[in-house]
């Protein structure tokens, strides 16, 4: 058994868990939920899966961590890439390629094989912990770089048939002249809604895992862990879509007729879909820099807890099947100790010498 500080399951990284600033918070962050997926793996159990059927309404099923990463994560052929850009992506866009959380590649010949978003998640938020257990959500804060991602994995598609997006598309909206013109471009949502929607069901059968979301639960508003508290859900592409489009689609419904962050999340999204279908590359710096709508461009999106909890809820949500107790067994090597604590999940393991008692 190695004794040196490691995480559960992650042998080849672009992180060396030995040296104390890779337990900062925003490494822990992602690398603590692979060694999640990594355990939850090990006892034979999946992650909880969220797609989108031809209705357009998010369902759950299972998805294993080997069909997540794209191989088994007990290969010796898995190397983990922590904040990297995954390359095939890079001729879709003009520019550099942002970075995603985690890149999955094949050590033998270097091919990448999953870009995955992770978003590590307390549960309850602030909005859902004066509500019964079974009502508890995660509030989810989305960068704008992964929605240059979600358009890259739609786009990717349509790589050798443009004509067929433009065609989805249509051509109505060759009548904008100013996107940044919030009020012009207002008139048009309804439309690219429409149009999303066609598009994701031209290809409904291919969507992927986009968003890996692992939650950690405590009681209530205190800083103690449940003793059920640690379980991974993973978004595809399509259903993390309609995070932002459903929000839209009820303000729409209620007569608002301003841009908030989720309606300009669709425009961001639908531009980048036309400029493809137009020019075969998306310009993401010029479209986020530029279609800001007098709102900074730091995130895309939040959605609270009230929001996520519809989509999230079933028993895994309500009861996480990994124990508190299991904690010792992903932070491995006396790990805990190097962190730093600045939110709340690193410091309760810090603060929590019990949890490793063997």
């Amino acid at each position: 058994m190695n004794n040196e500080p490691g995480i559960f399951g992650i042998k080849h990284s672009n992180r060396d868990f030995t040296q104390t600033d890779t337990w900062g918070k925003n490494q822990f962050n992602s690398s603590f939920p692979v060694g999640l997926a990594n355990f939850l793996a090990s006892k034979d159990l999946k992650n909880i899966y969220l797609y989108l059927d031809k209705e357009l309404k998010v369902k759950h099923t299972q998805i294993s961590t080997k069909h997540l990463y794209g191989i088994d994560s007990n290969s010796d052929d898995l190397f983990f890439s922590f904040e990297s850009p995954y390359t095939p992506y890079q001729q879709l866009i003009i520019g550099t390629l942002p970075r995603v959380d985690l890149v999955t590649l094949r050590r033998s010949n270097g091919q990448c094989l999953r870009p995955i978003e992770v978003k590590l998640t307390a549960l309850p938020d602030n909005s859902t912990c004066n509500l019964s257990e079974m009502s508890y959500g995660c509030e989810i804060v989305i960068r704008p770089d992964t929605i240059v991602y979600l358009a890259c994995s739609i786009v990717v598609k349509f790589k050798d048939n443009k004509d067929k997006l433009a065609k989805l598309i249509g051509n109505k909206f060759d009548a904008i002249v100013e996107w940044n013109d919030g009020v012009a471009v207002w008139t048009y949502l309804t439309d690219m809604i429409a149009a999303l929607d066609r598009i994701i069901l031209s290809m409904i059968d291919e969507q992927e895992p986009l968003l890996m979301q692992p939650i950690w639960k405590t009681n209530g508003k205190s800083p103690q862990l449940a003793d059920n508290c640690l379980d991974v859900f993973v978004w595809s592409n399509f259903a993390f879509t309609q995070l932002f489009v459903d929000v839209a689609r009820g303000e729409l419904q209620d007569g608002a007729n301003r841009i908030t962050r989720q309606v300009r999340t669709i425009i961001w999204l639908f531009k980048m879909l036309y400029d493809f279908a137009k020019q075969g590359q998306i310009n993401h710096h010029k479209i986020i820099d530029e279609l800001s709508y007098n709102t900074k461009n730091d995130k895309a999106f939040a959605a609270g807890g009230r929001i996520t909890q519809r989509y999230m809820s079933c028993a895994e949500l309500t009861k996480p099947r990994i124990e508190k107790k299991e904690i010792k067994n992903i932070v491995l090597g006396g790990g805990q100790h190097l962190l730093s604590p600045e939110r709340r999940f690193d410091a309760i393991i810090y603060n929590s010498p019990e949890l490793f008692k063997r």
